[in-house]
């Protein structure tokens, strides 16, 4: 008599105890799936808690600047300056006057605080020295002076700035490098 359906009875596979072959393959992998986890679980959660740090500092500098759009347009733009000039030691070496064996050690994009608002920079730390520049305009109608006694003041909102660096550089003598 011929079957009008099939049930789908199959034998069942062969139940793996300690004594089968195939139990001490699954042990072994298992085994060395242990051992990988324990030699890099602790690069893993180090590279997490990187991911989780860039992700925190990220959108806590997008946060800081006037608003979101601005900032992701700014750093387009300051990404874009970077591969047309070359790098950011070569930015560097521009921007800043330095001696031929100072080494660009590393930059960091980020706001310089001001009372007129954050000015999105970058600061450029090298063997001699730590600098801020920024594409702003604006920051360039403020003037540092430092005493003797190593107090800086910041001046800012000049009707006549350009005159009032002329006139302030003229009078006040610049300190011979150390």
């Amino acid at each position: 008599m011929k079957a009008l359906f099939d049930l789908g009875l199959r034998p069942c596979p062969p139940k793996l105890g300690p004594e089968s072959p195939a139990h001490g393959n699954a042990a072994r992998k298992m085994d060395r799936a242990k051992d990988v986890l324990r030699k890099k679980g602790p690069k893993a959660a180090e590279a997490a808690k990187k991911a989780e740090d860039l992700a925190r500092d990220t959108w806590q500098h997008f946060k800081t600047g006037p608003s979101i759009a601005d900032v992701a347009i700014g750093r387009i733009a300051q990404g874009t300056k970077v591969l047309a000039e070359g790098g950011r030691d070569k930015i560097f070496r521009l921007t800043f006057e330095t001696i031929p064996e100072e080494k660009l050690l590393k930059s960091y994009p980020c706001y310089l605080s001001t009372s007129a608002g954050p000015f999105m920079g970058v600061i450029y730390l090298s063997m001699a020295k730590l600098v801020f520049c920024t594409q702003s305009s604006r920051l360039k109608k403020y003037i540092q002076v430092i005493s003797i006694d190593n107090h800086e003041f910041w001046f800012m909102g000049f009707l006549h700035y350009e005159s009032a660096v002329k006139n302030l550089q003229g009078a006040v003598p610049t300190p011979a490098p150390p």
